[in-house]
């Protein structure tokens, strides 16, 4: 009966978040791991929404890869003013692959982030982008990012889907209170190899 009822709570939440975008949030159970093994409400792994230690978007051969920078957005929540990151789209042999790095982030903390159908400075990337317009919430039709902050405040996570899309943005948000959007990175396709983390800094 107690987990019944944790469940329904967090279904409520979940269905109120990320700018009206309902049923795709049934799957991001409150307080999850991405890395682990256990599956959300709808029998989804939570590997579908983000595995850290997939190859990331910009270490992929043979694709093309966009690099955008996280701004800030109004409508994040208090005590994430110091969050910077970077994301990284790339299409390829395998359709799309989606990374995401972020610090700042409270530590410990569950975030989630999607693939959004608008650029960042319309209406905060607008709606969740889909393969399928009007089809299913969930992954595979939207692309869905989770990941914990370690206890610096550092995230970082990989997805990919079978099909191919290159003209998005990601939108970060805390998995329990996701209309407040942290941040979003627009992806811009006119570089084709954008240059790995640290790259010029350690060379």
């Amino acid at each position: 009966m107690a987990l019944g009822a944790l469940l329904a709570t967090t279904l409520t939440v979940l269905l109120t978040g990320c700018g009206g975008d309902s049923a795709g949030h049934a799957s991001a159970h409150s307080g999850a791991s991405a890395s682990s093994s256990s599956h959300g409400m709808d029998g989804m792994s939570d590997k579908m929404m983000g595995d850290p230690s997939a190859t990331p978007a910009y270490k992929l051969s043979g694709a093309t890869v966009a690099k955008g920078t996280f701004t800030l957005l109004d409508t994040r929540p208090p005590g994430m003013n110091d969050v910077k990151g970077t994301a990284w789209l790339a299409q390829g042999p395998k359709g799309t692959t989606v990374t995401v790095s972020l610090t700042g982030l409270k530590p410990d903390h569950v975030y989630m982030a999607h693939l959004h159908a608008q650029h960042c400075s319309d209406g905060n990337g607008g709606s969740h982008f889909q393969f399928d317009k009007g089809g299913a919430t969930t992954p595979p039709n939207e692309i869905h990012l989770m990941f914990t902050a370690d206890k610096s405040g550092m995230g970082m996570t990989t997805v990919t889907n079978s099909r191919k899309t290159g003209k998005d943005a990601v939108v970060v948000h805390p998995n329990e209170a996701q209309d407040n959007r942290i941040a979003c990175a627009d992806f811009d396709f006119r570089r084709r190899r954008p240059d790995p983390p640290c790259a010029r800094a350690c060379c």
